[in-house]
Formats: structure tokens, sequence, C-alpha cells
């Protein structure tokens, strides 16, 4: 019989790697909370995101036996996996809700549940829709008349409905002219990148509210999304200078980030 060499032979089962089997188990820690609260949380009618914040938010309040705590959106992305520009607009929504409160730094899960406005949960109406219904609308509204005499006319030229872009946007402005602006929210956006780097705004005031409005005005869009990254890139962007590698050991400030000319001069990468 001849020898037959088995070094090259491929096995007829391939190697299986072995997972490490992962098991929930209490005795690991867990998670007190009314299930009432919980019930209503799982009812509302929330994005992803704010649902993902809400659960992120719960785990770091009642998992620790806390109602309140100072929570970053840097601690909820890197559980979640959300962006913590995201993770700033889903908090500051629920916030709006009711849902979560604030109070200072700190922010939790509003256990009076009758306070929450579910009305604004979502991400309200779409513009093609709010469009459709004011064209509805304009449209049911109109009656022909019979005689097309020069005062018919001019009213039908002044009652014709708006094209829906302009719709859209006519009502875009007015949402954004009819919601509050949020100061806090953009302190709080402020402190997340400050800390540890540049002093803290620890409180809001007459003028700072008045700079808020103002900068949030002169950004592409005023939301808190937009003064979210434009913060970014002025700590991503400016020159140690700004943090206190100076003669005076003067580092800038919440208020000095609020000024026009240090938005312009970061939008020119003049820092």
């Amino acid at each position: 019989m001849s020898n037959v060499a088995y070094d090259n032979v491929t096995p007829l089962r391939p190697h299986l790697e072995v997972v490490e089997r992962q098991v929930a188990d209490l005795d690991d820690g867990y998670t007190r909370i009314a299930n009432e609260l919980l019930e209503a949380v799982m009812a509302a009618d929330l994005t992803a995101r704010q649902l993902k914040v809400a659960l992120a938010v719960i785990r770091k309040t009642y998992g620790f036996g806390k109602k309140m705590d100072r929570i970053t959106n840097t601690q909820i992305a890197q559980m979640t996996g959300i962006h913590h520009t995201h993770v700033c607009k889903a908090k500051n929504d629920m916030i709006a809700m009711h849902i979560v409160v604030s109070s200072a730094n700190q922010i939790g899960i509003n256990k009076v549940i009758s306070e929450w406005d579910l009305s604004i949960s979502r991400n309200s109406e779409t513009l093609a829709k709010s469009a459709n219904e004011s064209l509805a609308k304009a449209a049911n509204g109109h009656k022909p008349s019979q005689l097309n005499t020069k005062e018919t006319i001019q009213k039908k030229e002044i009652n014709t409905p708006l094209p829906p872009s302009e719709v859209s946007e006519r009502d875009d402005k007015k949402s954004s002219r009819s919601k509050p602006t949020p100061y806090e929210a953009v302190l709080q956006c402020y402190n997340e990148l400050a800390e540890g780097k540049l002093p803290l705004a620890e409180s809001l005031n007459t003028k700072r509210k008045r700079d808020i409005k103002r900068l949030l005005s002169e950004l592409k869009e005023p939301t808190v999304e937009a003064a979210s990254l434009y913060f970014e890139a002025f700590f991503s962007t400016a020159r140690q200078f700004y943090f206190g590698d100076n003669d005076r050991g003067w580092r800038a400030s919440f208020d000095y980030l609020l000024r026009s000319d240090t938005l312009m001069k970061t939008r020119e990468g003049a820092l």
C-alpha cells in the first residue's frame, strides 16, 4: 500500500469560530422604573432617535437610583450610536414636549405624564402635507362667479392659491417664527464641547438671550443643530491662543463665541 500525505487535505468541517454567549442577568444590575412611566414612553409617538435618547436618560438616571443627573450628549451618543448633534436635537425636542425635564446641567424623565405634550412628538407635518392642505382650503373656499367683470377678475387674482413651493416656504417661515428660541439648548451644546477646554456657561441673562437670538439668525438655519456645528468648527479650528496659550492666560468664552465677528472668523478660518 502506497503512503498518502494528509498535510494538505482540507478538513470536511471548517473551523467554527467560538462566540461567547452573553446572557443578561439581574445580578449585573437593573433599572427600577414605574410600569406606568415605561408604558407611557412606549405609547408616545416618538421617533427612533427620541426613543433611544429617552431610554438612555432612563438608564443613566433610574439605572443609578437617581431622578436627574448630568448626562452629556457625548455620553448618550456613545450609548445609542447616534451622532451627538442628533442627540442634542432629539433631547431638546423632548424637553419641548415636557417628556424630558432639565434643571441647570441635569436632565431626567418627567414623571408627571399628564404634562407630556404628544401633539408635537413627531417631526410635525411635512411641508408637502401642509401645502396640500392649504391649497385644498383655498380651492374649497373659491366659488366660481358667473360674470368675469373687472372686479371679479381682480378678486380672483388676489385669491389665487400660491404654488406649493411658495406655500411651503410661507408655512415654514410662519412655523419658525412661532417656535420659542432654544436659549437653554444652545447653552448646553456649548457646554458639551467646552468642558475641560473653556469656561462653562452656568446661566442665561437678558444679554445672552439677545446674543443667542442674533447668532441663530446669522446661521444658515436658526436651529440648535446649526449652532452646535458652529461651536464644533470653532473648537476644531481655533488656535491654542483661544484656549489659554497666551501671555495673559486669556480664554474664549460662551459670550465670545456668540459674537458676530467670531462666527465670521470661524467661517473664514481666520482664528
